[in-house]
């Protein structure tokens, strides 16, 4: 077996990027500590071809350093926006017409895998702080609010992991329900 080199991989330009068909998903981060967590939601959103990613509250916006660390020219290829408060991204976003889902342990979660959802309407996905998780304000705005399941000893992933899990099952979920 032999590894491709990066001319094999047929990547697109920034601007071909920029023009193509994007997944009907938006991450939203709410009040996000780490630039490093930042820079790696946006390289998992150019690996998805996602909509956007919205900053909210203290989390960091490129050229930080940290998010350009981790991001590695992603902040250049997906668009992104800022929002003071998440609430009024969630606002924003629900004029938009999309249906608004935080990824955190509460109430009447739904099970990451039970989660359905049709791709008639986009949607926007919102992780929340390291430490605090998705702030109540934007809990108390959701429409709906999804959970990763896990078996261990720890109460939750990293968010930059969790972002990876989450935006993998739902890019799944969109790509094979309009085919």
């Amino acid at each position: 077996m032999r590894k491709l080199s990066l001319a094999e991989l047929n990547r697109v330009s920034v601007e071909t990027f920029k023009t193509q068909q994007k997944t009907p998903i938006v991450l939203v981060l709410d009040n996000i500590r780490s630039g490093l967590n930042v820079g790696s939601a946006f390289r998992t959103a150019d690996a998805f071809s996602l909509q956007e990613v919205v900053l909210c509250g203290i989390t960091a916006t490129p050229p930080h350093r940290e998010i350009l660390k981790t991001a590695i020219g992603a902040t250049e290829s997906v668009q992104w926006s800022f929002f003071e408060q998440t609430e009024q991204a969630i606002a924003h976003l629900k004029s938009q017409g999309y249906f608004v889902v935080g990824v955190e342990q509460a109430e009447e979660t739904i099970s990451l895998e039970a989660f359905e959802h049709s791709f008639d309407q986009p949607l926007a996905i919102i992780f929340g702080n390291e430490v605090k998780g998705v702030s109540q304000a934007a809990m108390d705005n959701l429409d709906a609010c999804i959970e990763v399941p896990q078996f261990g000893t720890k109460h939750s992933l990293n968010i930059s992991v969790c972002v990876g899990v989450v935006t993998w099952d739902l890019f799944k979920k969109w790509k094979y329900e309009i085919k």
